[in-house]
C-alpha cells in the first residue's frame, strides 16, 4: 500500500461494476473524476451521501467531472442500491478489497469497542491527468458532496 498524497498518480483499477461490465479509471482520463468510497450499501449514512451526490450529478457534468461509488459490496448489492435510490453513476465493486487496499482505505476501525476492518468514508477527486488533486479523509455526510463540486468547479 502507498500512501496516497495530493499530486500523486491515482492508482488505475479494473473492477466489476452495477449492471455487469467492468469500469477502469484510465477510460476516464481526461476528465475529473470523484471517487468516493464508502462502507455499505443502503446504510443510512452510506445512502445520504450516495443521495447527495447524485443530486448534484448534472453540476458536476457541467464541471467536467464524473462520479464513481466505491464499497466492498457485490455487484448484486450494488444494482439494489442503485434501483431503490434512483442512483445514476456507476458503483464499483472491491469485494477483493485490493484497491481498497492499494488506496489505503480498508482500515481498521472501532464500534462499540469491537475492533474490525471496514471501509473509511474517503472521497478523492482526481484531476484530468489522472492526478490526486484533493482527498477527504474520515468524510462526515451533511455537505460533503457540495464541498467536493466546489473543489471540482475550482480545479
Amino acid at each position: 500500500m502507498t500512501k496516497l498524497e495530493v499530486g500523486n498518480p491515482a492508482p488505475d483499477f479494473t473492477l466489476p461494476r452495477d449492471g455487469g461490465g467492468e469500469i477502469r479509471l484510465s477510460d476516464f482520463r481526461g476528465r475529473k473524476v470523484v471517487l468516493y468510497f464508502y462502507p455499505k450499501d443502503d446504510t443510512p449514512g452510506c445512502t445520504a451521501e450516495a443521495i447527495a451526490f447524485n443530486g448534484l450529478k448534472a453540476d458536476f457534468e457541467k464541471a467536467g467531472t464524473d462520479i464513481i461509488g466505491f464499497s466492498a459490496d457485490s455487484t448484486a448489492r450494488h444494482d439494489k442500491f442503485k434501483k431503490k435510490h434512483g442512483l445514476d453513476f456507476p458503483l464499483a465493486s472491491d469485494e477483493s478489497k485490493s484497491v481498497l487496499n492499494t488506496y489505503g482505505l480498508w482500515v481498521e476501525k472501532s464500534l462499540y469497542g469491537r475492533k474490525y476492518m471496514g471501509v473509511e468514508r474517503a472521497t478523492l477527486l482526481i484531476d484530468a491527468d489522472g492526478r490526486i488533486a484533493q482527498i477527504w479523509r474520515n468524510v462526515k455526510v451533511p455537505g460533503h458532496a457540495q464541498e467536493v463540486l466546489a473543489a471540482a468547479k475550482a480545479l
